[in-house]
């Protein structure tokens, strides 16, 4: 599949190895993939998350997915729904780390050097963003469909891209205009 990966997508997919590696990941996650697409100032994926302000809030964005990385990546709607149950994820976090120390429940768990595996997460993501390309008739997967593919996929990722007014809706309009794009992620979500 890497193959009909434009020039643009693939430096996404290596810079995403490239995150993975500088904070010593066990895997390449679908945090990964995003970082290194806001990191990029060129494309059509720059320019939609410069439209978003995606781009003028990259440090926001970081910050929220270390949050849910350290929530043992807890989405915010798993945070709130624990909340009306009277559960603070915080103050859980918080005794968690005060007895295992700080990242205790970090998924993203640390590995020496060597070759890192990419998530389910990262290939779901992945392989969205090839079926995104197929339905919008393109014959290469472009960044573009990279960034459509994380605001679709369903987890902590798509849910700091939405608190962000990154849905895949609003980035569908920002990259291709016009229309709800919501009937595409509502058929996408059928079809993954």
């Amino acid at each position: 599949m890497f193959e009909r990966f434009t020039r643009s997508a693939r430096e996404i997919v290596t810079g995403a190895v490239a995150h993975a590696e500088r904070t010593d990941a066990a895997s390449v996650t679908e945090e990964h993939l995003l970082l290194a697409l806001l990191d990029r100032q060129e494309g059509r994926a720059a320019f939609a998350a410069a439209s978003l302000g995606l781009a003028d809030r990259r440090a926001d964005v970081a910050a929220d997915l270390v949050t849910a990385r350290r929530h043992g990546g807890l989405t915010r709607a798993d945070t709130d729904a624990l909340a009306g149950l009277g559960i603070d994820v915080t103050e859980i976090v918080a005794r968690v780390e005060e007895a295992h120390g700080e990242g205790a429940l970090d998924r993203a768990r640390r590995r020496g050097a060597g070759r890192r595996p990419f998530t389910r997460g990262a290939k779901d993501v992945l392989t969205k963003s090839l079926r995104i390309a197929v339905g919008r008739h393109d014959r290469c997967i472009g960044d573009e469909h990279l960034l459509l593919a994380l605001t679709a996929c369903p987890g902590v990722v798509a849910d700091v891209l939405a608190a962000h007014g990154a849905t895949y809706g609003t980035v569908n309009r920002a990259l291709y205009g016009g229309g709800d794009g919501e009937g595409d992620a509502g058929q996408l979500r059928k079809a993954g």
